[in-house]
């Protein structure tokens, strides 16, 4: 799900930083898209490296299953 959400918000970056997209004056009075562009394509690729680091730490980890016998005493 992180993979996907750095990916979205990559797209939604680089649409407002080349200017693909024409906002409405009365957005782009309110704020700064070239701003908010870079903003996303960082949290963008943050997303994709921590989703990638943390698939990648949970492929290399191990889980140890111990089970434990009682031994009845029958008096």
């Amino acid at each position: 799900m992180g993979i996907g959400i750095g990916i979205v918000l990559l797209v939604i970056g680089l649409i407002l930083v080349t200017g693909a997209v024409d906002l409405p004056a009365s957005i782009d009075d309110a704020i700064a898209s070239d701003t908010l562009g870079w903003i996303c394509l960082v949290a963008g690729a943050l997303a994709i490296v921590l989703a990638l680091v943390m698939n990648s730490q949970r492929t290399r980890s191990t889980t140890r299953v111990e089970r434990v016998e009682e031994q009845r005493h029958l008096d």
